[in-house]
């Protein structure tokens, strides 16, 4: 793998590498008991499986927020449905859409400052609806990155190498001194295909094996 100073760029995949979803069964399974329904756990948890494998395959329909509002009408419909809950989809969905939190993974935002303190611009990319950027700003991480590109935005999902070139082309930075770092082979695909060197998760180890040292 190249080194830190052989490089100009780190692209940063969201899901899975930079943050992990902050229990939304409990979160839901409050948002419904406040409205009467009262559900098991489990049963709030799988029926939010069901609404996330509806919604994976949809992000690029959630491009802009009259499409996102529709986007997560159906799903909040999805989540109904399954849980059994004969709530109105449209009332719910802001409950729904708040109870879906998302944290740093650990030691990902530390990696991120001394990644950005050694010269790199950082961008954000990953398969997901245009509220990506809203997200990160939730979860106190957009402010470590120049550029956050979705999907949605890029009108393709990765390993299309679309949303990667939108991102290399907003930092001002060839693919041959990028780097990527993502937790699936989608994006190890998707930086082949755009040029760049991939690193696996976890981000927390990414700025020693670039070379910069151990942590002080």
């Amino acid at each position: 793998m190249p080194s830190a100073e052989r490089l100009d760029a780190l692209t940063v995949d969201a899901m899975g590498t930079l943050v992990e979803l902050d229990d939304p069964p409990g979160r839901l399974r409050a948002a419904l008991a406040a409205r009467g329904v009262e559900r098991s756990r489990d049963d709030v948890k799988a029926a939010f499986g069901a609404e996330v494998a509806y919604y994976l395959p949809r992000t690029l329909e959630g491009s802009d927020e009259a499409r996102l509002s529709d986007l997560r009408r159906r799903c909040t419909a999805v989540f109904l449905e399954h849980a059994g809950a004969e709530l109105d989809p449209g009332e719910f969905a802001p409950a729904f859409v708040e109870a879906i939190v998302f944290r740093p993974l650990r030691g990902a935002a530390d990696a991120l400052v001394r990644l950005r303190n050694a010269g790199l611009a950082l961008a954000c990319i990953s398969n997901w609806d245009v509220s990506l950027g809203p997200q990160l700003e939730r979860s106190g991480l957009r402010g470590l990155f120049a550029e956050v590109v979705s999907s949605a935005e890029a009108g393709a999902a990765k390993p299309d190498p679309a949303v990667f070139a939108i991102a290399l082309e907003r930092l001002g930075v060839t693919a041959d001194r990028a780097l990527h770092i993502g937790d699936g082979d989608t994006d190890r695909e998707g930086a082949a295909a755009a040029g760049l060197a991939f690193e696996p998760v976890p981000l927390a180890t990414l700025p020693e094996r670039l070379g910069l040292g151990r942590r002080p």
